[in-house]
């Protein structure tokens, strides 16, 4: 290739130099006339020597300039043709990371749905039972307070009636009944209160 470069340019020069040789020569031939073997020798000489120099000129000058740039310009693109690949593949493992960061989000935000969903069950299931607990405690207690206060009022309607009983029983015996006496009748009474409770 450069070989080539170096004839085309040889070939460029040899033609100029001939031409201006003809040219330069008319002014002291007739027109028409041919040039002699001499002065076509020392054209051709002239030609040959312009050439050798403009190669050597074009070859040790010329060319490495140009090769160099050719080949800094070529470096440039390539190392460009790198770094844009480089760049696709660092944002194509970008946009996976992202990808990956967003289905790990998706997931621990649905882990924590269904946690906050379980935890509100156990939550719910604990009042429950604790409120179950606590209306069972609040039943046994009324119906504990209720027996008390039907027992207590037992013994008054009891005493009651006993002490009725005695002062109607003194009366008819004609005599005063004692307070012992009075302890056994509401002693009895009661016995045989309990005995029909049981029934």
């Amino acid at each position: 290739m450069k070989l080539t470069r170096i004839a085309v340019a040889g070939l460029a020069v040899v033609a100029f130099a001939g031409l201006a040789l003809a040219a330069g020569g008319e002014g002291h031939e007739t027109v028409g006339a041919m040039p002699s073997m001499k002065q076509g020798l020392a054209t051709g000489i002239t030609a040959l020597v312009v050439f050798i120099i403009t190669a050597a000129f074009l070859s040790i000058v010329v060319w490495p300039k140009i090769n160099s740039g050719l080949k800094d310009r070529e470096d440039k693109i390539r190392n460009a043709i790198d770094e844009a690949e480089m760049a696709q593949e660092q944002a194509k493992a970008a946009l996976e990371q992202y990808e990956r960061n967003l289905a790990q989000a998706r997931a621990e935000a649905q882990k924590m749905l269904d946690d906050a969903k379980t935890q509100q069950q156990v939550i719910a299931a604990e009042l429950k039972a604790k409120s179950e607990i606590e209306l069972g405690q609040l039943r046994d207690k009324a119906r504990r307070d209720i027996e008390a206060a039907k027992a207590q009022a037992v013994v008054e309607i009891h005493a009651h009636a006993t002490a009725l009983a005695t002062a109607m029983a003194g009366k008819i015996l004609k005599r005063e009944v004692n307070a012992g006496d009075q302890q056994r009748l509401i002693s009895e009474s009661l016995q045989e209160l309990q005995t029909a409770g049981r029934a």
